[in-house]
């Protein structure tokens, strides 16, 4: 099976010319995160241990909207890594540069966008980010977008730009629901399942679960995803660095998709890497003999 992470964090440590963005710290801790920097090396390493192929790069939200660091770990790694780079909404001429400069380095795969926090929650319906939607989709930038709360507003973007591919993150569930609590957010976004340009990551999947591994608890509301959106459209990802914290291996974490959940053979070639590969335009290089 081709597997393909649809979401890993990786990071250097604070420093002065590499500031952090305020109470970063705090935001982390509370979401379970680890603290200490996760180099491009050991995430390899574990990528290896583990037998996945592929990883995309979400350079996180803590280090601002810089690329520099998912850049070089896909120079140094180029069949491994691609990036969802982050892009300053709030000065849509300098992010339209980048898009435009972006188009022209294969290891970008596209734009992720994030509207779940009090600075940002705001920008899906206050205008700020207006002038996004129409120029990903003329320039066909595939959008990973977190923001829970705003599933009419993602539906009515996707209706109004069917060329532009918008890959829902996590299920669409807001940051620490668990357990049945979840249900009204898995059930939001599957509902979008009649647009044809939306996707959704099944990701960070054992994080809203306070039961142990494998998360029996929740199983259904993935499968209830799947069922909807259907497996072509549904991408595995781990969010890695905050499942570090509950105790599990990048191994478990595959197993509780391939061993635990209720999918075909089918399905899981889907889930597991083949669909954000195909959704990303990003072709699977044959395995070398």
């Amino acid at each position: 099976m081709y597997i393909v992470d649809s979401q890993v964090h990786i990071w250097k440590e604070e420093t002065p010319d590499r500031p952090w963005t305020k109470g970063a710290r705090d935001r982390m801790a509370l979401n379970g995160h680890r603290l200490e920097p996760f180099s491009y090396e050991e995430c390899i390493r574990l990528m290896n241990e583990a037998g996945v192929a592929r990883a995309l790069i979400l350079p996180p939200s803590w280090e601002g909207d810089r690329v520099d660091y998912a850049l070089e770990a896909c120079d140094a790694n180029p069949d491994r890594f691609g990036i969802m780079a982050r892009v300053p909404l709030k000065k849509p001429n300098e992010a339209k540069a980048m898009m435009r400069d972006w188009k022209q380095i294969p290891h970008i795969k596209g734009v992720r966008l994030t509207f779940h926090r009090p600075q940002d929650r705001n920008w899906m319906i206050d205008g700020t980010a207006d002038w996004y939607w129409p120029f990903a989709e003329e320039l066909d930038v595939k959008t990973m977008v977190h923001a829970p709360i705003w599933k009419a507003e993602l539906g009515a973007i996707a209706a109004k730009h069917p060329k532009l591919r918008i890959i829902i993150d996590h299920m669409g569930i807001m940051a620490r629901c668990v357990d049945d609590a979840i249900g009204y957010w898995v059930q939001e976004t599957a509902d979008l399942c009649e647009h044809p340009n939306i996707y959704v990551k099944v990701s960070a999947v054992p994080g809203y679960s306070t039961q142990a591994y494998p998360y029996s608890n929740i199983a259904k509301y993935v499968r209830e995803m799947v069922d909807k959106m259907g497996a072509r459209r549904c991408f595995w990802g781990t969010d890695l660095t905050r499942l570090m914290g509950h105790g599990l291996t990048y191994k478990d974490t595959i197993e509780h998709f391939t061993k635990h959940m209720n999918f075909t053979a089918e399905e899981l070639e889907w889930i597991m890497g083949r669909g954000i590969c195909e959704c990303l335009d990003w072709p699977i290089k044959p395995a070398k003999a």
